[in-house]
């Protein structure tokens, strides 16, 4: 079932936390920005109110709330409605899948990246964005969860099990960001994982062939 009361619920409250935190919000779209393909055809999985897909020229979403699609397509983005788990789309159509802070509220992770695997064309990227919960704000995420309107029912996943979900679709990481690093300016970008609350991971499609003298790898 998706977690979409609270998005409901909600919306409106959910969209003035970019407008709150500005600089953060912007960090976020920067390091995003750094992985997304140019001049693709890309798909936002859980677009929410279009406050990543709008700035970052994704023109097609997939959204389970109504009330956060009317705000995403009031920015310009094509919202179908749907879960990660069984996205509404064929094989082989798009360049590149954005999801953005959604991992924590699926059901089945390893089935939501073998879906966004399925959709992708071959050599086809996935960027996550995430609050990694082995970081300071990961923590104190985790640990207020239960009085967090939005946080509640999420489940909260640290960069190296992320990475290992993907690797089990059979996705290969190829570069992974860290941004929102305690103590340092927000804009500040690494590579890596461990000291940045944001991390932001792109993994490539890899289709493993079985022929007659064993398994061969195919990216394009």
């Amino acid at each position: 079932m998706p977690k979409i009361e609270s998005f409901e619920k909600h919306s409106d409250e959910y969209d003035q936390w970019f407008d709150d935190h500005g600089e953060l919000y912007a960090a976020e779209l920067e390091v995003l920005r750094q992985l997304i393909p140019l001049d693709a055809k890309g798909l936002e999985v859980g677009a929410g109110s279009g406050k990543f897909a709008a700035p970052l020229g994704i023109k097609i979403g997939v959204e389970p709330s109504e009330k956060m699609a009317c705000k995403a397509r009031a920015r310009g983005v094509t919202i179908i409605p749907g879960v990660a788990e069984s996205l509404p789309f064929p094989e082989d159509c798009f360049d590149f899948v954005l999801m953005v802070t959604t991992l924590c509220f699926v059901d089945d992770p390893l089935k939501t990246f073998s879906e966004i695997f399925r959709v992708l064309r071959s050599a086809g990227e996935i960027i996550i964005g995430f609050v990694d919960r082995e970081s300071e704000l990961g923590q104190q995420y985790f640990e207020t969860k239960a009085s967090s309107r939005f946080y509640c029912d999420a489940t909260f996943f640290s960069a190296y099990e992320v990475q290992k979900h993907l690797q089990a679709a059979g996705f290969e990481i190829t570069k992974t960001l860290q941004t929102l690093i305690h103590g340092e300016a927000p804009s500040l970008i690494l590579d890596g994982f461990g000291r940045g609350a944001f991390v932001a991971i792109k993994a490539e499609k890899v289709v493993r062939e079985q022929g007659m003298h064993g398994v061969a790898e195919r990216r394009g």
